[in-house]
């Protein structure tokens, strides 16, 4: 068997890192056979700050990204990394360059810009309250006050992927398809919501609920919850359901969260086009 091997992955960031974290993460999961080991620091913001993450970068010479858009403090961090061999990105700059080259003006200075406390961050934040309050059936009276409604046997990825969802501003309620439950009947009369129907193959199901199954309490009927026919019946139900009321459908089978939610995400567009074509 092949050994794995690892390197060392510096990211530095004035604000939280996450732009960062998800760029690394994203190139280094394009190498099967190498881990990243992560260093992360977040709001690097003065010379102090940077003196904590060069002492680990010089002790554990790597690759570095950074998003710092003070010049002192990227010019600091590139003399340092050139000193000691280790290659270094701005992640940020070639975007700059881009947006300099076209809107002819220059970037100001402002860390962690994108976090300010604006509308969208209040969206956010009500979108995230509203789907907690919304997640597993839980009603509130006010499901058409929803941007999405997602429905689904259990283990089909129906809570992260609205808490995904509500993370990017839109109010998720979702409600598990359980056999001989009839669906609430304020869903039946629901027009804002784009309700969205989860599915996924037998087996995938079978797979998560056996993992899940230490966890469920005595009383639960662990036999029928993790048979493969009566799984398999729950799920042709469910498409039956989604058919008939021309729901649209998402095989989660071999899909992460995030692509599940983009998929939504477009379904979501084009369900408000038509509801703004509507009135």
């Amino acid at each position: 068997m092949a050994t794995r091997s690892f390197f060392h992955l510096h990211l530095v960031s004035d604000s939280t890192g996450e732009t960062l974290i998800t760029t690394g993460r994203a190139v280094a999961a394009q190498y099967s056979a190498i881990s990243a080991l992560e260093h992360i620091y977040p709001l690097v913001r003065s010379q102090r700050d940077l003196d904590k993450a060069i002492a680990e970068i010089e002790a554990n010479p790597g690759i570095v990204l950074y998003t710092l858009v003070e010049a002192d403090l990227a010019e600091r961090l590139e003399r340092t990394c050139r000193d000691i061999g280790s290659p270094v990105l701005s992640v940020l700059q070639p975007i700059f360059d881009l947006f300099k080259s076209y809107l002819g003006t220059e970037v100001m200075v402002k860390p962690g810009a994108q976090h300010v406390l604006n509308a969208d961050y209040f969206r956010r934040i009500d979108a995230l309250n509203y789907t907690m309050m919304h997640d597993d059936g839980l009603m509130g009276g006010d499901l058409n006050e929803a941007d999405v409604l997602l429905l689904g046997v259990s283990r089909t990825s129906k809570t992260p992927t609205s808490i995904y969802l509500a993370h990017r501003g839109v109010k998720t309620a979702n409600i598990p398809l359980v056999p001989g439950v009839p669906l609430p009947p304020e869903v039946e009369n629901l027009r804002n919501p784009l309700i969205v129907g989860l599915f996924a193959s037998p087996e995938r199901i079978v797979q998560i609920r056996e993992n899940r199954v230490l966890t469920l309490s005595p009383q639960h009927d662990v036999a029928a919850y993790t048979d493969r026919t009566l799984v398999a019946e729950e799920i042709a139900q469910s498409r039956r359901l989604f058919n008939q009321r021309g729901w649209p459908v998402i095989d989660v089978t071999r899909r992460s969260i995030e692509e599940t939610a983009a998929a939504i995400q477009g379904l979501l567009r084009a369900h408000r086009r038509a509801l703004i074509v509507e009135t």
